[in-house]
């Protein structure tokens, strides 16, 4: 699903040094809040503290890791570039280790800021569901910029490739759970377990990657912003993001809040409970909008199980699907104010993991997504649903 951009951006420069842009920092923040009171550290602050620890890569040893950038080893690609898989030398005689390596459209000023955010962000942050980011690397030159980015490798790919595929075999149910949770409490640490608040602004399953043991952890932090400070409500921005996901209030006045973040969660819970995507466009008119849908479904209705995937079957907890269903519609809340924290989010998601402990992580019935195989056929198998009765 491609992202968005409502305003165009302003920037039209980029300076020819990506260190004099990371001088800079990510937020103004500090400067301009400085003649009122003191503030907190910004993000930059907090980074020239750890800058130290991020490996600066010389561009011919990520091109020599890459084989030239092999389209072979090409992992994904996006609006900010290709991402490849690589292998680089951690010390003098130890083996290479794996890494992924984003590299950037040469041509991209998004792209450029994204990187310097990229880099900022992440070269603060430490909590184990926030993907690692292992190193920098910018060349400023005649032929263009190169601008990469260096992390840990995740070799599950992401929890979208898991939920959405018809090939592979479905997400068992409380591995979906525990993907969430981890989710969940990565946001919670941006927004309530740093000095400073982050928003992260693109929180969507693709951007979930997953590790050997379908740990979770958060990637693509190049839309993150620093959060309101002080008696700051939120945060003025251009609308960015993607679609489907970006809360109604964002999208209407560029007005960016941790509570931004709450209402993209809640798009993905009814994304694990139903195994579709926010938009399906291929799908009858009424069943196109995930959330338009799951509405004809409440959580406290005879109707409800409709909507759960059915490649699922019946190794799920109907207790804890309810509880799902019922905090995604708080974080969906038309007003902001009244969706929960995702401190409450991550306490509420483990009430729900409690009532599917009878719930067997991979079910005889339902293959480990490690080792199981299943046919094209029975994989993208999908059961008629029952229409409420105002709809038939």
């Amino acid at each position: 699903m491609k992202c968005f951009c409502l305003f165009k951006d302003k920037s039209k420069t980029i300076n020819k040094s990506s260190s004099d842009e990371l001088k800079k920092g990510v937020s103004k923040r500090a400067v301009s809040s400085a003649s009122s009171m003191p503030s907190p550290r910004s993000v930059f602050e907090l980074y020239k503290e750890k800058e130290h620890t991020l490996r600066v890569f010389r561009f011919s040893e990520l091109r020599e890791a890459t084989d030239g950038f092999d389209r072979r080893l090409k992992l994904g690609e996006g609006g900010f570039g290709s991402v490849y898989k690589g292998f680089i030398k951690t010390g003098i005689n130890v083996d290479r280790v794996a890494v992924a390596i984003k590299k950037l459209n040469r041509n991209s000023l998004q792209g450029h800021k994204q990187w310097v955010a990229e880099v900022q962000f992440l070269g603060i942050v430490d909590h184990p569901n926030l993907v690692k980011l292992l190193g920098h690397c910018s060349i400023d030159g005649e032929r263009g910029i190169q601008r990469l980015l260096v992390y840990e490798f995740m070799p599950n790919k992401s929890l979208e490739d898991h939920l959405f595929s018809k090939i592979r075999p479905p997400l068992p149910w409380t591995t979906r759970l525990e993907i969430i949770l981890g989710a969940a409490q990565g946001l919670a640490y941006l927004h309530e377990g740093m000095e400073v608040k982050v928003i992260y602004r693109d929180f969507k399953c693709s951007n979930v990657l997953l590790d050997n043991d379908f740990k979770p952890k958060l990637s693509d932090f190049g839309l993150a912003r620093e959060g309101p400070t002080g008696n700051r409500s939120h945060v003025s921005t251009g609308v960015v993001g993607t679609y489907g996901y970006a809360a109604p209030e964002y999208i209407e006045t560029g007005h960016l809040t941790l509570m931004c973040d709450v209402w993209s969660f809640g798009v993905v819970l009814y994304e694990i409970l139903t195994g579709r995507r926010s938009l399906e466009r291929h799908r009858p008119p009424v069943e196109q909008k995930l959330l338009d849908w799951v509405q004809l479904y409440p959580s406290d209705s005879k109707l409800f199980t409709s909507i759960i995937d059915s490649r699922l079957r019946d190794q799920y907890s109907i207790v804890a699907a309810r509880k799902i269903a019922k905090l995604a519609d708080s974080c969906l809340s038309k007003h902001p104010k009244e969706r929960p924290t995702m401190g409450e989010v991550v306490e509420r998601l483990k009430e729900a993991i409690g009532d599917s402990r009878g719930c067997s992580p991979y079910p005889s019935s339902t293959p480990s997504p490690s080792t199981a195989r299943a046919s094209p056929a029975t994989a993208s198998l999908r059961h008629p649903l029952p229409l409420p009765p105002h709809l038939k």
